[in-house]
């Protein structure tokens, strides 16, 4: 197994520099060159040798999570309109790992602990301080400016970037994020549309969670900025959602998606560990590309789990489509297709357990499976098996290849909950309507869903503190009499995202932190004291009046 492992490990590296063209990269210079050096490492520390193991954990923690809840939720409770409108539900091992917490906003970064699948080890930017995107625009890529969403992903530490408001982000160039960053839109409602892709490119460990993605186009490149210390030259970008570029440890999760100029997720060029879960997909043509090209043996390391997504109206064929590696197609509602729903070439391993698919009226396009550029004598030996699949509408699967031996003791065959269970586990698939300070949700038991994992522990007041930086940069040494009507709105959010309510300590934390970094100019000491005086002086009461305790 070692063997054929370094085997495609050191392909790729041959390989990485020849393909720089095909990476949108104008100019491959040495920062460039070590970023995927370091993207090969961690590729190949990620790559799992057993992916039936992988599999197997995904199955057991899917029957943990219906049977918990089936004890008081029945399949009648869950149809209905469209829009549900009862009590909280989380109906997968995925949602009952945070949602239905009261204090989810006060934990999210618990969220880093929930990924099953191949990606289940992306930790994002669990490690690192909160960071909150106040500024939609997106003018100045070459120098972001504090507060976008550019100027955050782009930093070298870990970041958990979350939005002060609703906003609708239109990149005017792809946005390239950095190793180490969670995007996190839970209690906004952020679209990424009309302008350019998100990519992931030589990185690890980004999650993406809970935003609407559509009417992504192709952008021009230029001169482009993809780190802190770094810009470079980029060529024209294709259009994608989400492209992932020789990167691995990556989940993306309740994202809402359509409409883009190429595909939705495309995983290429070595990328591995991934899961995309809880997805909601619609009107679009090549939906889901894994591997970037028949010729391209570095993508035998490609592992990606596809689980609880709903492929939606509109769609028409590759959800996924995919060359050499190993996709776990699980759990997955295909209520619509028009030419197929899972293809590929070049012997790829798909294993397709609990779906639901429904195939479309026309008769020449039931079969859900797609082969392309072999003759069936060749297809017959790739590895392509259905199980559990609920097949409906003169839907057929076409299997191939002998069936998985891995061995099994009776308590680790874990088989995959069928096809019927898939309108429950994607109920609530797509970007979610997040509230802060709502109503306690209950899960479908009535009681309080503890999740599975571990309680986070709470970031010290100085951490906390940092994320208010940028905020109070611009208040100065004025008093809060003075600050506008947006900006305190703009504090009043990033209050609630790093979870706090006494804001006169926060504030003069954040004060002190500020200080200490030199972010203020010692030619602004009389306002800074001024500031501080100010802050002694008056009572916590009158700071309630402008930030009030309960109500948002």
């Amino acid at each position: 197994m070692a063997s054929s492992v370094c085997s495609p490990l050191l392909f790729l590296s041959l390989v990485f520099l020849a393909a720089a063209v095909h990476a949108n990269i104008g100019d491959f210079d040495e920062y460039w060159q070590k970023r995927a050096e370091a993207a090969q490492i961690k590729a190949s520390e990620s790559y799992n040798p057993d992916p039936t193991s992988a599999t197997n954990d995904f199955n057991q923690a899917v029957h943990r999570a219906v049977d918990k809840s089936s004890n008081s939720t029945t399949r009648r409770e869950l149809r209905g309109k469209k829009q549900y409108k009862g009590p909280c539900l989380a109906t997968n091992p995925i949602d009952r790992c945070w949602r239905c917490r009261s204090d989810w906003a006060h934990h999210r970064k618990r969220l880093a602990s929930c990924a099953k699948g191949f990606g289940r080890r992306a930790a994002g930017g669990k490690n690192g301080r909160f960071y909150v995107v106040t500024d939609p625009s997106d003018k100045d890529v070459q120098n972001p400016k504090p507060g976008t969403l550019r100027y955050a992903v782009i930093q070298d530490e870990p970041l958990w970037i979350v939005f002060a408001r609703s906003m609708i982000i239109r990149l005017s160039q792809e946005l390239i994020v950095n190793s180490y960053k969670t995007i996190d839109a839970r209690g906004a409602n952020v679209h990424v549309a009309h302008g350019a892709q998100i990519t992931i490119q030589f990185a690890h460990h980004v999650i993406i969670h809970n935003l609407h993605i559509h009417d992504i186009k192709p952008a021009s490149g230029g001169m482009i900025r993809d780190s802190r210390g770094h810009y470079g030259l980029r060529t024209r970008s294709d259009g994608d959602a989400i492209s992932i570029y020789g990167s691995s440890n990556i989940w993306v999760d309740h994202v809402s998606m359509s409409n883009c100029a190429d595909g939705l997720v495309d995983a290429i060029m070595g990328s591995t560990a991934i899961t995309v879960s809880n997805c909601h997909m619609t009107n679009h043509n090549d939906v889901m590309l894994f591997g970037a090209s028949d010729s391209y043996a570095g993508d035998a390391l490609m592992q990606v789990t596809v689980a609880f997504n709903h492929f939606g109206r509109g769609l028409v064929q590759r959800m996924p489509r995919c060359r050499w590696g190993f996709v776990h197609v699980v759990n997955n509602d295909y209520t619509h297709w028009l030419m197929y729903a899972v293809g590929g070439s070049t012997h790829p391993t798909i294993m397709s357990q609990g779906n639901r698919y429904i195939a479309p009226p026309n008769l020449a396009a039931k079969e859900v499976t797609k082969r392309d550029y072999a003759p069936e004598s060749v297809w017959r030996s790739w590895t392509w098996r259905s199980e559990g699949d609920l097949l409906m509408n003169g839907a057929f699967f076409v299997e191939s290849g002998p069936a998985f031996v891995r061995k099994y003791t009776k308590h680790e065959m874990i088989k995959a909950k069928p096809g019927t269970f898939v309108r429950r586990l994607t109920r609530f698939s797509g970007s979610l309507n997040c509230k802060y300070n709502q109503a306690k949700e209950i899960s479908e038991s009535g009681n309080m869903d503890k999740g599975n994992g571990k309680e986070q522990q709470g970031d010290t007041q100085q951490e906390l503190a940092q994320t208010l930086v940028s905020l109070l940069r611009s208040i100065g040494g004025t008093t809060m009499l003075y600050v506008s009507r947006g900006l305190r709105d703009d504090i009043r959010a990033a209050l609630v995202a790093v979870r706090t309510t006494s804001y006169i300590e926060l504030l003069e934390s954040a004060r002190t932190v500020e200080l200490e970094l030199g972010i203020l100019e010692t030619s602004r000491g009389r306002e800074k004291e001024a500031f501080q005086i100010y802050i002694r002086t008056h009572a916590e009461e009158r700071w309630s009046q402008f930030f009030p305790r309960r109500g948002y």
